[in-house]
């Protein structure tokens, strides 16, 4: 009896069949029910514990576009997805779909959705990213027909470029082999030389495939390949080509069943990727075991993940979408420890993966952590721990730490450091874990890289604060800056363009300053009263310096200043230009209420900062001023989510809700309104128009977690 069953599961499984089932979402609060335009983030990439920094590979869903099947793309490195043919009725297009796809769960490494590709034939897709080299399909197919269905699966890796070298067909693991080359340059930064530019592929699956191929051409000539013409003098013989050999743009499996009404089968198809110079084997021998992997524990991961985030009840399910968005990309950002570093860090855009983004942390994106404390905070703290670790011996925090140890970039024989939110973040990522000792690891770094900014970022000694010598990134603020940029066109070299370490500089003052409250709300809690008392008068001298020097009382605004005379002029320059960073005296609660009143009215006008999509980096009737983003990183214009938190938070302290939540309502249409288009968060958003052309999926703007907390937080108590 044993031996004839063993006998019926092995023809199962070489059939095809499964009696592995699609994973069950018990969370209902996780529970989501997306279509095509709603503000869904839909890229995907590996848990940390099965992640890794070089060799990395994510994905974006793209379930959305009419013209096209359901696609797992990989920047630079190709899609995968099936092809359906029920009943000799090849379904090529979501389009042509019976029923559209609908996503009922996202989390940072899996997607589940529900689908009718045919009319009676529903499918429960999960695509899940289970390592940093291995992505699956798995789709359990039903027969709600009431007659039998033919039903044929094309599982296909598309790279378009005909520069798919075929190395072979793997009878034992029932998959191509595949080998690509792909560059290391990208459009905003190239990558470093520890990227592999030679991979292997495999593309593979749960069922003995009834044919294979490989092709040159697009998705419609495919179309033309399996779609029987009876007609023809060399009609489609039911077979792939069965290519062994030679270049192609993609290759496809074959599977062929007949489902009985009311039968249900489960399919899975894999694709491996993985760095030429490693081991095949160990790919294929792991691959082999995920065939039948029950994924509901990886499910059950998730839903544990997110068990303790806040659980809103929120007006509307886009705010929803957003929401858990938001940790998504946060978390799927997140690495484990490799390299200088021993703890979890984080690179601020995984999928893309380009240079810049695919760097270490840095303080300005570390605010994310604010919002990803409420996810995991052990994590979080662990990605502040990174700065600790590294932290120089003069208290030095460098502009970039993580697994290739501190870059401190010098320039003119200094170091550059970041703009310093560090004892900010670990105060509102304390308030969120509670972790005593975290406290006071936080305090004792924080108060070594405030004394640093105090003896290296005031060369004057005169209480108000300069940014180094290359403060073209230290500042944050990059090119296209109306103050700091010396030309409108920047024809001259970093040097020349930046004067932002000659000038007394209103944001650099008023970071420090918060730093100052910080670190005194620390010592309190810490029990060190005198040390917070200390902190606590010094960011009020700080704060009478600011309102003292930097206040313009004609146009009743907040400008940097000459550090030679304190001025609002450079040479023959007026500074006072009306940026963002105006408005920040409400956020380092330095501005008296009077002059609050101003700002806001400043804020409030409509031809200034009063934007469609939130508050503009510069004011609107500036000459400079650009709503466009037409690249990364400016500065004269577009819309930075991290920023106007920043704002968002001072009308909080200073009593203006229903401004704040005007502004928190403008960060929301920004982001949706991306969501909706193309499923991306992104690095700026213009205020005025939707088009950008900037990089995507930064981890900062997880900070819209954060936001929607707060809000509602307010609209509870009253």
């Amino acid at each position: 009896m044993k031996r004839t069953a063993l006998v019926v599961l092995l023809l199962f499984m070489k059939l095809g069949w499964s009696n592995a089932q699609s994973p069950i979402l018990q969370d209902s609060y996780l529970q989501i029910n997306a279509h095509a335009d709603d503000p869904l983030y839909t890229t995907y990439t590996a848990a940390m514990k099965r992640a890794r920094l070089y060799g990395d590979r994510g994905y974006k869903m793209e379930y959305y576009k009419d013209g096209e099947p359901i696609r797992y793309t990989s920047d630079k490195a190709g899609a995968i997805y099936n092809i359906w043919m029920v009943n000799d009725v090849a379904v090529t297009h979501v389009g042509e779909f019976h029923q559209e796809p609908v996503v009922k769960a996202s989390f940072p490494d899996m997607a589940m959705l529900e689908y009718m590709p045919f009319d009676g034939l529903k499918v429960n897709e999960t695509f899940f990213v289970y390592s940093s080299r291995i992505a699956l399909v798995d789709m359990q197919i039903t027969n709600n027909s009431g007659r039998p269905l033919q039903v044929t699966l094309f599982p296909t890796f598309e790279l378009g470029n005909r520069n798919l070298k075929i190395l072979g067909y793997n009878g034992q693991h029932q998959g191509y082999i595949t080998q690509r080359h792909e560059t290391r340059k990208r459009l905003i930064s190239d990558l470093g030389g520890q990227y592999p530019e030679e991979y292997r592929e495999c593309l593979t699956a749960s069922f003995n495939p009834y044919s294979y191929g490989g092709y040159k051409g697009s998705l419609e000539s495919f179309y033309d390949t399996v779609k029987t013409d009876h007609y023809a003098t060399n009609k489609y013989d039911d077979t792939l080509n069965m290519a062994r050999e030679g270049y192609v743009d993609f290759i496809a499996l074959h599977h062929k069943t007949t489902l009985e009404p009311g039968e249900t089968r489960n399919v899975r198809f894999l694709r491996g990727v993985q760095p030429m110079e490693e081991d095949p084997k160990a790919m294929l021998k792991e691959m082999e075991k995920i065939k039948s992997k029950d994924l509901q524990p990886y499910l059950n991961d998730n839903e544990r993940l997110y068990q303790n985030i806040p659980r809103i009840s929120f007006q509307t399910a886009a705010e929803k979408m957003v929401y858990l968005g938001a940790f998504n990309l946060a978390r799927g950002c997140m690495l484990p420890p490799s390299g200088k570093s021993s703890h979890n860090f984080y690179v601020f855009s995984r999928e893309p993966l380009w240079g810049w983004g695919h760097g270490h942390q840095v303080l300005h994106e570390s605010l994310s952590m604010m919002a990803y404390a409420y996810l995991d905070p052990r994590s979080a703290q662990a990605s502040q721990r990174v700065y600790m670790e590294q932290q120089g011996e003069e208290g030095l925090i460098a502009y970039r730490h993580g697994p290739r140890g501190p870059q401190t970039y010098p320039r003119k024989g200094e170091p550059t450091t970041s703009a310093p939110f560090y004892s900010w973040i670990n105060w509102e990522v304390y308030q969120i874990s509670g972790d005593k000792a975290f406290l006071k690891d936080a305090y004792r770094s924080g108060v070594e890289y405030t004394q640093w900014l105090i003896e290296n970022r005031d060369d004057d000694q005169d209480g108000t604060f300069e940014w180094g010598p290359y403060g073209l990134i230290e500042n944050v603020r990059d090119w296209y800056n109306v103050v700091f940029q010396v030309s409108q066109e920047r024809y001259l070299d970093v040097d020349k363009e930046d004067i932002s370490d000659e000038l007394e500089c209103l944001d650099l003052s008023l970071m420090v300053c918060n730093e100052m409250r910080s670190l005194s709300k620390m010592a309190e809690k810490l029990g060190k009263e005198e040390e917070a008392q200390k902190w606590h008068e010094k960011a009020e001298k700080l704060a009478g310096l600011i309102n003292e020097r930097m206040w313009d009382e004609e146009s009743h605004f907040y400008y940097n200043i000459n550090a030679e005379d304190h001025s609002f002029r450079y040479m023959t320059r007026n500074l006072r230009r009306q940026e963002i960073i105006g408005f920040l005296p409400l956020w380092a609660e330095v501005a008296p209420p009077d002059r609050a009143d101003k700002l806001v009215r400043h804020l409030t006008d409509t031809s200034k900062f009063w934007r469609k999509y939130g508050v503009p980096t510069l004011a609107a009737d500036d000459p400079w001023y650009s709503p466009d983003v037409d690249y990364c990183c400016k500065w004269n214009g577009p819309v930075w989510l991290l920023w106007d938190y920043m704002v968002y938070e001072g009308l909080r302290d200073y009593g203006y809700h229903e401004i704040a939540d005007q502004l928190a309502g403008k960060m929301m249409l920004a982001v949706t309104t991306q969501l909706s288009k193309n499923h991306n968060f992104w690095e700026s958003f213009s205020p005025d128009n939707q088009v950008l052309n900037c990089p995507s999926n930064y981890i900062w703007d997880s900070i819209m977690a954060k936001v929607l907390i707060d809000l509602y937080q307010h609209k509870k108590k009253n």
